[in-house]
């Protein structure tokens, strides 16, 4: 690597870790890492995911917290790490792609510092974080790999791609992205459909298809080992409805449009017909342009795919979105037809997704003025929740009420006060929307409240299904608007 490109990597890494840096002292209050810092710490204590603690995505994410033992700040710092490597192999990714340095000097810019800011949410450990890392590798030894390799460097670009599907099941479009830019670089090129070869060609075209049957190989063998272990720990069932069957009804309830996944079928006609027009014009493109372009088209289909406006969901379209602003610097004959192109995907984006520039410079001025003693810890929590302070508060109540074999139950949307309490929940539903959501819930639940004989029910989350709950409670205390009963003697 060219001096320049080790210079333009040490500037763009350090412009990225300082973007991301505040995120590491950011207060517990973010619903959804709450929920994973409690599976890794109830992981750590020897509960069986899915059987014992409960959430609705693959293990791996929760793996990572288990590793950390829950603990945010070191969640956040390794996120920060694994952004950083994301980074290093994006650009030999666009090295690859790219033939002027301006374009991957812009393109890598791109990816950093929108992967940097808080504005698609880059500051908060999700999935979408550690997904990209290993999608951006498999797509790198693909594209590197030669004659000699290229059987190996597809497998574990399966093994890659599996392990991003176990993190969170929407890499399944990434790799689908892969394998479709596979085939139609490796397959499509020199072809010619007509009435007279048509049978002779498509028979070439299954019998060549050894490279994405390695690919999908890679991919699968993970899986089918995940589920091995789950049946071997006997919560086989459990797996499989909560990284696969529940995702279906959530899809569902975001995509209905005349009837249920019909808003969803729509966007599925739009790619396959965009996959056919990168198919059609893949000469004028070339390989950069039909990779980039398939994945492009394949991520903005997974960020939409649930029909849900939560910012998170743009990282998985980021890689590619960058790579297509460097592919058009480098391509200018190609122009005009690409740049109006770019213009509709960022407005689509901005649309549906309703992103908060505004908020860029007060994040950074609020961590500023609590590093700088001119902000009180309340007000630094109350930037990123108003409800934080108060979470603190209870854990604080918590830990000053019960003793460490004393249980609490929250009928809370708040799970990071569990862990700010040092508390895991007394059964397998974490938080209140868990318990609505499945009918065997309640009924589990109360067993679970009776079984650990819980001193308090803490109720931040008004609502009657509360009451089913509170046969042997009373109220007790009342704390900034939070009701508090405790078991009766």
């Amino acid at each position: 690597m060219k001096k320049i490109e080790n210079i333009f990597l040490g500037v763009i890494g350090s412009l990225f870790a300082l973007l991301r840096f505040p995120s590491i002292f950011e207060p517990y209050w973010y619903g959804d890492e709450g929920i994973y810092q409690v599976i890794g710490v109830a992981l750590r204590e020897g509960r069986v995911l899915y059987s014992e603690i409960w959430d609705n995505k693959p293990p791996i994410l929760y793996l990572i917290y288990a590793i950390f033992s829950g603990e945010q700040f070191y969640v956040r710092l390794f996120s920060l790490i694994v952004g950083l490597a994301t980074i290093v192999v994006f650009y030999f990714l666009a090295s690859k792609l790219l033939k002027s340095l301006s374009a991957r000097f812009m393109s890598t810019t791109v990816f950093a510092v929108l992967f940097g800011l808080p504005i698609i949410e880059g500051n908060i450990a999700n999935a979408e974080n550690f997904m990209l890392l290993p999608i951006v590798a498999a797509f790198y030894l693909v594209i590197t790999s030669s004659s000699k390799n290229r059987f190996i460097f597809t497998f574990i670009a399966g093994l890659l791609m599996s392990f991003a599907f176990l993190i969170k099941i929407v890499a399944i479009f990434d790799m689908a992205a892969l394998f479709v830019t596979l085939f139609i670089l490796r397959f499509l090129e020199d072809i010619h459909l007509t009435k007279h070869n048509i049978h002779s060609q498509i028979k070439n075209i299954i019998n060549g298809l050894e490279q994405e049957t390695v690919l999908v190989i890679g991919f699968i063998a993970p899986i089918i080992i995940t589920i091995l272990y789950f049946l071997f720990v006997e919560a086989l069932p459990d797996f499989m409805r909560a990284s696969f069957a529940q995702n279906v009804g959530y899809v569902g309830y975001g995509n209905f449009f005349l009837f249920p996944m019909g808003f969803l079928y729509l966007k599925l006609a739009l790619l396959l017909f965009l996959l056919l027009l990168i198919i059609r014009y893949r000469k004028n493109l070339g390989e950069p342009g039909v990779l980039i372009l398939a994945w492009l088209t394949f991520s903005v289909f997974n960020a939409s795919f649930s029909q849900r406006p939560y910012a998170h969901y743009i990282l998985v379209a980021l890689p590619s979105f960058a790579l297509f602003a460097g592919y058009i610097l480098d391509n200018k004959k190609l122009l005009k037809k690409l740049v109006p192109l770019l213009i509709i995907i960022a407005i689509l984006v901005l649309q549906v997704f309703r992103l908060n520039f505004e908020k860029i410079v007060p994040y950074y001025e609020n961590f500023l003025s609590f590093i700088s003693n001119n902000k009180s810890v309340e007000a630094y929590q109350a930037f990123f929740d108003k409800n934080t302070p108060r979470d603190y508060v209870l854990a604080d109540f918590i830990k000053s009420k019960t003793s460490d074999t004393e249980s609490v139950y929250l009928w809370s949307d708040s799970a990071q006060i569990y862990s700010l309490s040092g508390k895991l929940p007394p059964g397998r539903y974490i938080v209140s929307y868990h318990v609505t959501f499945y009918p065997d819930a309640t009924r589990e639940t109360r067993e679970a409240i009776e079984k650990k004989k819980v001193k308090y029910i803490i109720q931040t989350k008004q609502g009657s299904q509360i009451l089913q709950f509170l046969d042997n409670y009373e109220l007790k205390y009342k704390i900034e608007g939070v009701n508090i009963y405790e078991r009766k003697s």
